[in-house]
């Protein structure tokens, strides 16, 4: 019966020793991971945005949160009547949250393609700066504009968080379509609801 007991003593102290190392990086470890990820945010009945992920690595240490996507990320935001206005996609990304100032910042790296569907405007980059609590999205980097009025490039990207006006902040070698058809008519094929015209 004594030897019993001296056993099991030994084996709790030593588990108590291997688990030291893995104590001390929790921070570099995610506490979860969720393969498949899809989030749906809405307010009062109506659609505000989807997200989803192929993976999505939760982590915290100190005062921050972070989320990674290292699969790529995709966000559908919508409007106030509920129309989809804003996709946004890339091949990594991470989302930082600090847990005194509640800030929150996205950001999203390789390929990433920023479009308003209302505005058929199509921002093209490498990596992308959303401030969710500032409602900006900015970077310092190579941007392609491409909208029904034509083509801009540049470094510095200025915008709100639905891509209704952006901005490049140091432009070069662009084109504009000077003349325009104003009776053309554009559709919102993606929330057009009805019969779609014969062309």
């Amino acid at each position: 019966m004594i030897a019993t007991a001296t056993a099991v003593a030994f084996v709790v102290f030593s588990c108590k020793g291997q688990l030291q190392p893995a104590e001390k990086l929790s921070g570099d470890v995610p506490f979860q991971t969720v393969d498949n990820m899809y989030v749906v945010q809405s307010k009062d009945g109506l659609l505000q945005m989807r997200i989803s992920a192929g993976v999505m690595e939760r982590y915290t240490r100190d005062t921050l949160e972070w989320e990674t996507f290292p699969k790529g990320l995709e966000i559908f935001a919508y409007s106030e009547e509920g129309l989809l206005e804003t996709e946004m996609r890339s091949d990594n990304a991470r989302h930082e949250k600090n847990k005194n100032t509640g800030d929150e910042i996205w950001m999203a790296f390789g390929n990433v393609y920023l479009h308003n569907v209302i505005k058929q405007e199509t921002i093209e980059t490498d990596t992308i700066y959303w401030n969710r609590t500032s409602a900006e999205v900015y970077n310092d980097c190579y941007v392609r504009l491409y909208s029904p009025d034509g083509f801009i490039q540049g470094y510095g990207l200025r915008s709100d968080d639905r891509a209704r006006n952006s901005s490049i902040l140091r432009p070069f070698n662009n084109y504009f379509i000077v003349v325009q058809d104003t009776t053309k008519v554009a559709i919102d094929s993606v929330n057009f609801i009805g019969p779609l015209l014969k062309k």
